[in-house]
């Protein structure tokens, strides 16, 4: 009687090999859960950071493209120019813009320059940017200082809007020679994804303006 009655508290006072398996699995999945909790959230992160980022150069970029873009001048060039060419210092195509404007003061050095946007060679969104020296000089782009807006472009296209129409068109390259665009809307693919459209009204400067005959300022 006392040896059976010893057998059995000795049987309950530990564990059999299934309970120990039990156990390992139900440990395994709890640690696989809490794996997978902590990668998710990791990876959470990194797209948070990745759209904020992304938010953040569009605002940037598209700030500075308002800001230089927005104001460009319709003084037209002294050289010869080819029958159907137009006379102005602006060139739009379809991945790139040649344009004279006017360098905001608050990025380090205001007058009026010649301006050129376009996808470099690595993916860069580039501006470069030479000073205006009068009708009479084409720019050389191969001397031009250049600034980076954004890395990672895959793709860059350009639109520009004739609202001289009803209704206005939108034509990806401009070939009008007795005016500037209105509009210029810039569409951008990066290696995230496809940004918003771009859109920047192309206010003529008042001074540069063929009707007017005040003075020019800005250049040389």
């Amino acid at each position: 009687m006392t040896g059976g009655y010893r057998a059995k508290v000795g049987r309950g006072g530990g564990f059999t090999l299934v309970e120990l398996l039990i156990v390992l699995v139900l440990m395994s999945l709890l640690v696989l859960a809490m794996g997978s909790a902590l990668r998710t959230a990791s990876q959470t992160e990194v797209r948070v950071d990745d759209r904020l980022q992304r938010v953040d150069d569009l605002r940037v970029v598209n700030g500075f493209l308002r800001s230089v873009l927005g104001r460009v001048s319709a003084q037209k060039t002294t050289l010869p120019v080819e029958l159907g060419s137009s006379p102005f210092f602006f060139n739009g195509a379809s991945d790139f813009m040649t344009w004279v404007g006017v360098m905001p003061a608050r990025y380090g050095a205001g007058g009026r320059y010649h301006f050129r946007l376009g996808v470099a060679e690595g993916g860069v969104l580039l501006l470069q940017y030479l000073l205006w020296e009068g009708g009479g000089t084409q720019p050389d782009w191969t001397s031009a200082q250049s600034v980076g807006l954004l890395s990672g472009v895959t793709g860059l296209a350009l639109q520009y809007q004739d609202a001289a129409g009803e209704p206005p068109a939108s034509m990806p390259q401009w070939t009008v020679t007795d005016r500037l665009p209105d509009r210029v809307m810039i569409s951008i693919q990066t290696v995230t994804g496809v940004w918003p459209d771009i859109v920047v009204p192309l206010r003529v400067l008042p001074a540069s303006d063929p009707r007017s005959s005040g003075p020019v300022f800005g250049g040389t």
